[in-house]
């Protein structure tokens, strides 16, 4: 008949969630799960509430990544206003330690799958170059009011690339890019180089937008 082993049972208990940290799966990065949504075939259309939901939590970091990359690089004029909204709106839950959430005019907006492919495609190269150098570093910046004012900083710089002010869009996307491909990897030392740019991206922006005011202040006062 068996019999209970007291010593047995408190290491079962000890070792049991040990064991489970080892049978869980690794994390997916970013590039993966958007060829897995590139290929599912049961779907017509990809969403936002699509990426959403396949990011499992990770929302934050992928979102503030896929659309500020746009803004990052030279673009169409009025990308900055149209992406920079959403911007806005997820760094503004996320300084609210708020659930990544989007209304539904923004999260049902779509694109055809055959489309969303090809632009996997052509940006999951540099993700997947990216990816090779994250990892998890200085996690007190992954702690939750480290990303609350993390959040705080990224609607400031989200409320600066949304201006329509010229040359003042690529800097803060740039610096949303490496904040957000930080926290999805909750690597800290790719935040903190997201915050430095960010820095710069504030003050330049600052300076240009004195600038014009001032040029317009003067031809205002000298034209009546």
């Amino acid at each position: 008949m068996h019999q209970d082993d007291p010593l047995r049972d408190e290491a079962d208990e000890a070792t049991g969630p040990l064991r489970r940290r080892r049978t869980m799966p690794p994390r997916k990065k970013l590039a993966q799960i958007l060829d897995e949504l590139a290929a599912d075939a049961t779907r017509t259309r990809i969403s936002l509430a699509d990426l959403v939901q396949a990011m499992h939590g990770r929302a934050f970091g992928a979102l503030l990544l896929i659309f500020a990359l746009p803004n990052a690089l030279p673009a169409i004029p009025g990308t900055s206003g149209i992406l920079g909204l959403p911007l806005v709106f997820l760094a503004f839950q996320m300084m609210l330690g708020k659930e990544p959430w989007l209304p539904r005019f923004i999260a049902l907006r779509s694109m055809p799958r055959d489309d969303f492919a090809n632009l996997v495609e052509r940006i999951n190269p540099w993700l997947e170059w990216a990816d090779r150098f994250t990892a998890p570093r200085i996690q007190i910046l992954a702690e939750p009011l480290a990303q609350r004012l993390i959040g705080g900083f990224c609607l400031l710089l989200s409320v600066v690339l949304a201006l329509p002010v010229p040359f003042v869009n690529m800097l803060p996307g740039a610096a949303l890019c490496l904040i957000g491909l930080g926290v999805l990897e909750r690597d800290g030392l790719w935040m903190s180089g997201g915050i430095a740019v960010g820095v710069v991206a504030v003050i330049v922006a600052a300076f240009v937008i004195t600038v014009l005011s001032g040029g317009a202040w003067f031809i205002f006062t000298n034209a009546f």
